[in-house]
């Protein structure tokens, strides 16, 4: 029964991203009732988000699998409860700081709610329910955006009334995560055979009461029992599940041969790299674009349409996803020259995001930005998932978003954190676009030496 969970999960996801008050997070901090400095916001509260988000990825990963998803997905909703609390409460350097860590738990638990749904439903829906839960959160966002937009521009709504709505949004979808089913497998700590899982449903079901239908292969399948010969005390069923105990090492042993076998191809080695670097990229523009159309146009000066942008972008990003996926071509000959074209305009749009000091023109490159990382990065996913199981697949998502923040933590510290060098907005955008456009030069390199030997077998092979 996957509609229950799958329409659940989908109303939970809407009502998370259902947040109008995100669009506008840099004004209302630099409002004078929070007393922030334009220098604490970004320096030195910011920074924190990418360092929790480091923190707690990893552990959260395999918390996630081992607690079976519904309990991270909980402290997700509760965590951003947290967060928004405090938005609207808390004063001080400390607080906001502690309300970042915050919102960098419910970052990292995000893992919980794009892989709960691969335990509860058949590997033939696997597709459709992904679509279906990843349409809800882009929907949640768009209205999201554009409700917050239309408040502020139209309706003369405060800031402080938009976070009031982003709470109790957020506190729906914690009221509806409770009416999650609890998963019975998971990936890697509670990997169930199917048909044990399938006899262990059928006893499930029968002591609820249900009628099964038994399947022919079952009753010839070995260890099958009837449900009479099922002790009433539940012991031969406590029994096995001690033989079944998690082994942590043997679980990280499996992790880590997965790991050295998927990154062993040169074609999924390139695309994950891309993926690592680009998304570490990707995390400090959308995180300190804000700031810099403020200091572009501050918002107690001239109306601001951040959630208009906000929602342009991700609508925009979604047709070209879509278009993307229709596209016939020879990504293994011409990925590597495409990324090093796409991540090249990816870097002047930043570049004239920086420079030209046109707010119009920042959103216009800002949307720019946006769309070409949302195709690229949909066609590194094609690539990395076409040979790969769900539970590879994961592991391989979990170690590329891991690069990327550790490389984005780096980047934090070099370059933003008042502890380091703590840059201008202006300045750190100069050095995000110098990083992508080094990123075109690396990739180009190697796509060319990729086409080159490539055309020199198909010589080899005609001669």
């Amino acid at each position: 029964c996957w509609a229950l969970p799958t329409l659940l999960l989908c109303a939970y996801g809407f009502f998370c991203s259902v947040r109008p008050s995100e669009p506008f997070l840099t004004p209302y901090l630099l409002e004078p009732h929070k007393n922030l400095s334009e220098t604490q916001v970004f320096n030195e509260i910011y920074p924190v988000w990418t360092y929790s988000y480091l923190a707690l990825l990893f552990p959260v990963f395999l918390a996630t699998d081992y607690l079976r998803y519904k309990p991270v997905v909980l402290l997700q909703g509760l965590s951003l409860i947290v967060t928004w609390f405090m938005l609207l409460y808390a004063q001080g350097l400390r607080a906001i700081q502690f309300l970042e860590f915050f919102y960098g738990m419910g970052t990292a638990t995000d893992i919980a709610y794009y892989s709960y749904i691969y335990s509860v439903v058949d590997i033939n829906l696997y597709q459709k329910v992904t679509s279906y839960c990843r349409s809800a959160t882009l929907v949640g966002y768009t209205v999201g955006s554009v409700s917050g937009q239309v408040l502020v521009s139209v309706a003369g709504w405060s800031l402080f009334s938009l976070n009031v709505i982003s709470l109790t949004s957020i506190s729906i979808a914690f009221g509806t995560a409770w009416f999650l089913p609890m998963p019975q497998k998971s990936l890697f700590f509670h990997h169930v055979p199917n048909q044990q899982l399938s006899w262990e449903m059928k006893v499930m079901d029968c002591k609820n009461g249900s009628a099964v239908q038994d399947h022919p292969s079952m009753q010839r399948a070995p260890g099958w029992e009837d449900e009479t010969k099922v002790p009433l005390n539940g012991e031969g069923q406590s029994a096995e599940k001690q033989e079944r105990k998690v082994d942590i090492v043997k679980v990280l042993k499996d992790l880590w041969q997965d790991f050295l076998q998927c990154y062993s191809s040169r074609t999924m080695l390139c695309w994950s790299v891309w993926w690592a670097l680009s998304t570490c990229g990707y995390f400090q523009v959308i995180n300190y674009a804000q700031g810099l159309w403020e200091m572009v146009l501050p918002s107690r000066s001239m109306e601001i349409y951040n959630g208009a942008v906000e929602a342009a972008s991700t609508l925009l990003g979604a047709v070209a996803v879509f278009v993307v996926g229709h596209i016939k071509t020879s990504w293994a000959m011409w990925g590597e020259v495409a990324l090093a074209l796409f991540s090249f305009l990816i870097a002047a749009a930043v570049y004239i995001m920086d420079t030209v000091r046109n707010i119009w023109v920042c959103y216009a490159s800002y949307v720019v930005f946006r769309i070409i990382y949302m195709l690229l990065i949909t066609i590194a996913t094609f690539q990395i998932a076409t040979n790969l199981s769900v539970e590879r697949y994961a592991l391989v998502f979990g170690v590329n978003t891991f690069i990327a923040l550790v490389l984005q933590t780096l980047l934090t510290l070099i370059v933003v954190d008042a502890s380091g060098l703590g840059l201008d907005i202006f300045t750190q955008f100069m050095i995000y676009a110098s990083y992508f456009a080094a990123i075109s030069v690396v990739f180009l390199g190697s796509g060319i030496y990729s086409i080159i030997r490539a055309y020199r077998r198909q010589e080899q092979s005609r001669s």
